[in-house]
């Protein structure tokens, strides 16, 4: 992970944010760079928001089917790009389906002084630039997709100096691990935020975590005669001996369905869900879902949403 400081330290390139959204409200960080320099994994905040050798910062969206653009974090000239393969959601990044293609459709940008981004994972036949195409910060690259070896839609965005990885919340270092003087190379340093709200809805079936990745759950009116009513809600970044709680609340205030659980292992991604199964007719009105997800006594997570049940 570390490498000679000298002129690249001096000439490192600063990065705006690479997707057109608000972070922490419709994106968020999922994944950082591993630190660790064995077999163990480590975040540049002493956590556990990566896997053992990640190499990029991975860009995660709420809502897949909003559709976001990802662009050029610094400027510089398309080194390299590829498009056509197509978007699907994987559990495996070993899929044979992606072998030599982890990165999915994807561009790499010569920033100069040895400097190259990567960005990974756009969405098939959104990518917008040409190798050889001057850039500036900004420009438009292409769309979050789930093209590639990836389990959730996101960019993967990878910075590197003479083909080390450097990690933008870090910057320029020669040490390894954790705990080390930051020099952040974003433009607005974004802080560390390892534990946070992903999403979450309502659905008149037994939901899946498959159909909460790509959208397909976010019901806002449901059939009083459906057969269940469930609310889901995903976050990330969970620990082990956090205390999760589901509530589903029927719209004179009664709590019809409660879930409460201590986590025994951690999880970076969480997908949990709460219902009711329907015996004749859903009562109408106003349902409520709350999820939280609290350590230590301190809620670290809350997602609130309601639906309708209607005739």
């Amino acid at each position: 992970m570390g490498v000679a400081l000298g002129l690249g330290a001096q000439t490192a390139p600063r990065f705006r944010w690479p997707v057109a959204c608000t972070l922490g409200q419709d994106c968020f960080v999922m994944l950082y760079v591993d630190r660790d320099p064995g077999p163990g994994e480590q975040d540049f905040g002493c956590g556990r928001q990566t896997y053992d050798g990640h190499k990029g910062t991975d860009i995660a969206i709420a809502d897949p089917t909003v559709r976001r653009p990802v662009v050029a974090a610094a400027p510089g000239r398309v080194l390299r790009v590829r498009d056509g393969v197509p978007d699907r959601l994987l559990r495996d990044r070993q899929d044979p389906r992606v072998r030599g293609q982890e990165c999915g459709n994807g561009v790499v940008v010569d920033l100069g002084n040895d400097w190259e981004a990567q960005y990974c994972h756009l969405r098939q036949n959104t990518v917008a630039v040409r190798p050889g195409q001057t850039l500036q910060a900004g420009d438009r690259l292409g769309e979050i997709g789930l093209s590639g070896a990836t389990s959730f839609p996101h960019v993967h965005f990878e910075v590197r100096h003479r083909g080390q990885t450097i990690d933008p919340f870090v910057g320029f270092t020669t040490a390894s691990g954790c705990r080390v003087a930051r020099r952040s190379l974003w433009q607005s340093d974004p802080g560390y935020v390892p534990t946070g709200a992903i999403a979450g809805g309502f659905h008149q079936d037994v939901p899946t975590a498959e159909g909460a990745e790509q959208g397909e759950l976010n019901a806002t009116t449901i059939s009083a005669t459906a057969p269940v009513l469930t609310f889901w809600a995903r976050a990330y970044g969970a620990l082990a001996g956090d205390v999760e709680t589901l509530k589903l609340v029927a719209p004179d205030g009664r709590t019809v369905a409660q879930r409460t659980q201590t986590l025994t292992v951690p999880n970076r991604q969480r997908f949990a869900f709460v219902g009711q199964r329907n015996r004749d007719r859903l009562p109408l009105g106003r349902w409520q879902g709350e999820y939280t997800l609290q350590r230590q006594g301190e809620t670290r997570v809350r997602i609130q949403r309601e639906a309708i049940v209607q005739p």
